[in-house]
């Protein structure tokens, strides 16, 4: 296993290499039963051998990073599912089925441990600290790190407070951290926070995040958007992007993505173009998704730097689900 260290760039980012980051967790634990409303987190003790298998899957696909299955594994969403005394528990169990999945395969595979915001609002728009906020992200980073997580991944995140609680609370612990940020449309996240913004955050830092980007917003082209901008003002910084499959559409009960595993062919093509050094999905993918994204990874030799009407251009005909 590489040395846990957040204070220098781990060897298996080292040499320009590209790693394949995992799909989506919560859209395909639905797929499996989970009910709208429901703790997904709760399946780490109650369903482990789903949680595995869909680690699995992604490990299969050619993954090389997979995510705990604790997006909502701090103290105040865990609360509204009466599970507030169980943080500590579901998040350790968690690290503990993807590193039992890691340890089965025939090359490195990193567990990272993923948290996602509280759900509530940060001071000064909301009554909940960044002290407060520390403190809630240190019990469920403690939780994944002492069961054994190799980094922890920081995501989601809308404001650079909360981003603040979040990586504060995590460099606590000797680990890599990985920071992205959810931007949607118009190139900011739903709190307002530019893409520059997040490189000036996280040129600040010190030590900093070992890698930085976006996740999930509303498709490749806004994700990618993001990432080109930010290595525009930070163009040191090792870029993560981790879109969804496209603005989701609500049909009856269920929810549909237009972007298929065949979209993720040009989704990857542009990342690494712009620069990505880590790809994976969010929303709407799936262990197909990331097999194309491994596919890509391995075979594309990278293009010149797109400018933003190209990534767009590119991305047209996949986020409008022409590509299958």
């Amino acid at each position: 296993m590489p040395a846990r260290s957040n204070r220098k760039t781990p060897g298996w980012l080292e040499d320009d290499k590209i790693l394949v980051a995992d799909g989506g967790m919560g859209t395909t634990l639905f797929g499996l039963g989970l009910d709208n409303g429901d703790s997904p987190e709760l399946w780490n003790v109650d369903f482990p051998d789903r949680i595995a298998g869909v680690h699995r899957a992604y490990v299969e696909a050619g993954a090389d990073i997979i995510l705990t299955n604790t997006f909502g594994g701090s103290a105040p969403r865990l609360a509204r599912h009466g599970l507030r005394d169980r943080c500590r528990e579901l998040n350790a169990a968690a690290a503990r089925v993807a590193s039992d999945v890691a340890a089965e395969a025939d090359r490195l595979v990193l567990v990272a441990g993923s948290m996602g915001p509280t759900g509530d609002l940060m001071a000064p728009l909301g009554e909940l600290t960044i002290e407060e906020g520390i403190e809630i992200f240190s019990e469920q980073a403690e939780a994944l790190v002492e069961a054994g997580v190799d980094l922890l991944w920081i995501e989601t995140m809308y404001s650079i407070e909360e981003l603040t609680a979040a990586f504060t609370a995590a460099s606590r612990f000797d680990v890599p951290i990985i920071t992205t940020m959810s931007f949607d449309s118009h190139g900011h996240t739903m709190m307002g926070v530019a893409p520059g913004a997040l490189a000036d955050w996280w040129s600040r830092q010190d030590p900093r995040p070992i890698a930085v980007g976006a996740n999930c917003g509303i498709g490749p082209s806004e994700a990618l958007y993001a990432v080109s901008a930010l290595l525009a003002a930070s163009p040191d910084a090792i870029a993560v992007a981790k879109s969804n499959c496209g603005a989701p559409a609500l049909q009856g009960l269920d929810v549909s993505y237009p972007i298929g595993p065949g979209g993720m062919r040009t989704y990857a093509e542009v990342a690494i173009d712009v620069g990505v050094r880590i790809i994976g999905a969010c929303c709407g993918s799936n262990s197909d998704h990331i097999r194309v994204i491994r596919d890509v990874i391995d075979g594309y030799e990278k293009g010149a730097s797109p400018t933003p009407h190209e990534i767009k251009e590119r991305l047209s005909e996949v986020e409008a689900g022409s590509v299958g």
